[in-house]
């Protein structure tokens, strides 16, 4: 009993002190694609969601989506749950409110803050967060109007908490306009947003001290298109890093699309549409809240992936394919990023 004991003690006390010691704040970001209930709504283009379409969205299929995103987050958190979760393509707060309420996903306590934006299919942007790991202080929703005659876009959305260091974070959500009608034809639609979006950073910047900024979301746009490196100025991870600057956190691993590394593949190629970028002054190694190169990348769980039949290799299992049912969880993978905590 005396070795036991003494195995007892080691775990008892040894191993919570190390875990203090190499504590982290994960965050990740998902385009769950289709995450619509299945009620019409009057007000929204929302029709193809429900029993009656065909794409026979039924409640069958809306919970085993809801225990399936729930798996996605418990899954990219692996020890314990993302501090915060942001998604793309939610379609209201019943939606949320069933996922954090009666999925699977009650069991780790998020709360989250949502868009209500103008998108007449009703997708909006939304962040779930840790009450005990992130401290909301407050939260606001911008809007681009596109013009007269244009589809409305979605809000982007910016909360604003502290980290388990005391540190204030502001995070930004964003789902830029799809490149439907082709890349060029819609690219000064994701040129305008992203305008919007480096206007808000340059705000920030001005009115902290020390801005610490995590921007999330899908971009329908790669690292190399101007609006993320021309127009917010994103810079890749290259040292002496400016704390003012953004930074992409995983763009430098893939020197071009279609390389195989992305979080969504079109047509045989794989590439970024997905996007994580930070401030400099959150890429400090001597500060309590931080992250670098190898904290970030694309989450590829060996169920999120099938084999691609028409063009090789794999790609994302989709819940639909066009109108056909497959099952699967989005057309998109999660990316995720860890950042490392020290308390003095």
């Amino acid at each position: 009993m005396i070795r036991l004991n003494g195995l007892l003690l080691f775990w008892l006390f040894v191993l919570p002190l190390s875990a203090r010691e190499k504590e982290t704040f994960r965050v990740m970001f998902w385009n769950v694609e289709n995450l619509f209930d299945t009620e019409p709504d009057s007000l929204k283009q929302d029709k193809e969601f429900t029993p009656a379409s065909t794409r026979g969205w039924n409640i069958r299929r809306y919970k085993k989506k809801m225990a399936d995103v729930s798996r996605v987050i418990t899954a990219v958190g692996e020890w314990e749950p993302p501090a915060l979760v942001g998604l793309c393509e939610v379609e209201n707060d019943r939606v949320l409110h069933y996922l954090t309420r009666y999925s699977p996903l009650k069991l780790h306590g998020y709360r989250y803050v949502m868009t209500e934006s103008q998108d007449l299919r009703g997708i909006d942007v939304a962040l779930l967060y840790q009450r005990d790991k992130f401290k909301l202080i407050g939260y606001n929703c911008l809007r681009q109007d596109l013009g007269v005659g244009e589809r409305p876009t979605r809000d982007i959305l910016h909360v604003t908490g502290l980290a388990p260091t005391k540190d204030t974070l502001d995070v930004l959500v964003v789902h830029f306009p799809s490149r439907f009608g082709g890349e060029r034809e819609s690219e000064w639609k994701r040129l305008s947003v992203a305008r919007l979006l480096r206007s808000a950073v340059d705000s920030l910047i001005a009115a902290r001290r020390e801005a610490r900024i995590i921007i999330m979301g899908d971009f329908n746009d790669f690292p190399e298109n101007r609006s993320i490196k021309k127009v917010l100025g994103v810079k890749r991870l290259e040292k002496p890093f400016d704390d003012d600057a953004l930074y992409h956190l995983f763009a430098h691993k893939t020197a071009k699309v279609g390389d195989g590394y992305g979080s969504y593949k079109y047509q045989g190629e794989w590439g970024i549409f997905d996007h994580l970028i930070v401030s400099g002054k959150l890429l400090d190694p001597s500060a309590r809240f931080h992250t670098g190169e190898r904290h970030a990348g694309i989450v590829r769980l060996p169920f999120l992936l099938v084999k691609d039949e028409r063009f090789g290799g794999l790609q994302p299992f989709r819940t639909y394919n066009g109108m056909k049912y497959q099952g699967g969880y989005s057309d998109h993978l999660p990316v995720r990023v860890d950042f490392e905590l020290s308390f003095d």
